[in-house]
C-alpha cells in the first residue's frame, strides 16, 4: 500500500505505507539506521538481488535513452557487500550535550546520528562512530574521512586532535597516496577489477586520462603507452598524481592541472586512447564535441550515472562503435553501479 507524493504528466512517485506481502528478495534491513539514514537505499533487498536489479536498470536506461542495448557478453562484477567502504562523508551538529555525527535523513537535511555503519571498513566505521567525542564547538559541519592500507584514517578539513594528511593504498603493482579531500573510488576489494576493466591490455604511443584524479588509471596505463597525459581540475589531486608518479618511479606521465573543458581542444586527432571518468553529470558538451571531432581510436568511458552515460552515448554513437560493457557493483546497499564502456 503506497501514498502518492508527486504527480508528473507521464509518471508519479509514491512512498510505501505498508508492506502487505513481502517480495521473494525482500529482507529486514541489517543496519538499525536504515529506516531513516539516507546513506543506503537498498538494504531491504538481498545482496544478490541488488546487483541483478541494478544491472537490469542499466540495461533499461541505456535502451530507453540511447537505443543502445547491452551486449550479450556484458560482465557483472561483484565483491563484498558489507565492510567495503574506504571513504565516507559525515555531517556534524553541535548542541548543549556535545557533538552529534551521522548522515542526512533520506530526502532531508536533518541529521541522523549513527552508532554503526556496517558498509564501512571496520577501521573507518570506528572513526565515524567515535568522531563526536573529538569535536569541539568550532567543528566543521561536514567532514570527509578516508582509510589507508594499514588502517589509518585521515580527515578533512583539518580538525585539531584528529589525524589528517596523506594515506597510502596499494592497487595492483602501484602505491597510491591521497588524502580525504581527493576523489577516490570507494570499494576496497574491487579496485583491481575496476582498473583492469578500464585499462585493459591495449597499448600504443599516447594515451589521455581525462578527469584523472590521483592517477588510478593513468599509472597502470604508463605500462602500455609510451606517454600518458593526465588532465584533472582538482589541484590537490594533481599534486598527488605527481607524487604517485615520482614515488612509483614513472617517467612517462604528464600531469596537467586544468579543467578538462578548457584543455580538451588540445587533444590531438586520432589519439591511440582516451579514458574519461567524468562526474555524475557526465561529459560537458565541449568534451563530447571534441571526442566527436578528434576521433580517438579507443575511447573508454567510466560512469556511475547510467542516465548521463546514455545521453552521451546517444551523441557519440554516430562516430563510435560499442565494443563492450562491464558493470561493477562498487556501491552495494545503494542504487548506484559503475559502468565501464569500451568504444572504438
Amino acid at each position: 500500500r503506497v501514498r502518492l507524493v508527486e504527480r508528473r504528466p507521464n509518471y508519479g512517485r509514491a512512498e510505501i505505507v505498508e508492506i502487505l506481502e513481502p517480495g521473494p528478495d525482500r529482507r529486514e534491513p541489517p543496519c538499525p539506521h536504515f529506516a531513516e539514514c539516507g546513506g543506503c537505499d537498498l538494504q531491504h533487498l538481498e545482496d544478490e538481488a541488488q546487483s541483478r536489479l541494478k544491472a537490469e536498470a542499466v540495461r533499461e536506461t541505456l535502451m530507453r535513452l540511447s537505443r543502445i542495448g547491452l551486449p550479450e557478453d556484458t560482465r557483472l562484477i561483484t565483491g563484498a557487500s558489507w565492510g567495503y567502504r574506504l571513504r565516507t562523508q559525515v555531517h556534524a551538529e553541535i548542541d548543549p550535550d556535545g557533538a552529534r555525527v551521522g548522515y542526512r535523513r533520506r530526502r532531508s537535511h536533518q541529521l541522523v546520528p549513527v552508532e554503526v555503519c556496517p558498509v564501512c571498513r571496520p577501521e573507518l566505521e570506528s572513526a565515524v562512530v567515535g568522531l563526536g567525542e573529538a569535536l569541539s564547538d568550532t567543528a566543521p559541519r561536514r567532514i570527509d574521512l578516508a582509510l589507508g592500507e594499514r588502517g589509518e584514517v585521515t580527515t578533512a578539513p583539518v580538525i585539531p586532535g584528529l589525524p589528517h594528511g596523506q594515506v597510502r593504498l596499494r592497487v595492483g603493482e602501484f602505491d597510491l597516496w591521497f588524502d580525504a579531500r581527493c576523489f577516490f573510488q570507494t570499494h576496497a576489494g574491487l579496485l583491481p577489477e575496476l582498473v583492469q576493466s578500464v585499462v585493459g591490455e591495449w597499448s600504443g604511443d599516447r594515451a589521455f586520462d581525462l578527469y584523472g584524479g590521483v592517477g588510478l588509471f593513468a599509472l597502470p596505463a604508463t605500462r602500455l603507452y609510451k606517454k600518458v597525459v593526465l588532465v584533472e581540475a582538482h589541484s590537490v589531486a594533481t599534486r598527488y598524481a605527481r607524487i604517485n608518479a615520482r614515488r612509483n618511479r614513472i617517467a612517462g606521465l604528464d600531469v596537467r592541472a586544468q579543467a578538462v573543458e578548457s584543455w580538451v581542444p588540445r587533444l590531438p586527432v586520432e589519439a591511440d586512447r582516451v579514458i574519461v571518468d567524468p562526474p555524475r553529470a557526465g561529459l560537458a558538451k565541449p568534451v563530447r564535441q571534441a571526442l566527436l571531432d578528434k576521433r580517438p581510436r579507443r575511447l573508454t568511458y567510466v560512469s556511475c550515472h547510467p542516465a548521463a552515460l546514455a545521453r552521451d552515448l546517444r551523441e557519440l554513437a554516430g562516430t563510435y562503435r560499442l565494443e563492450s560493457v562491464t558493470l561493477i557493483d562498487l556501491f552495494p546497499q545503494t542504487s548506484h553501479i559503475e559502468v565501464v564502456v569500451q568504444l572504438v
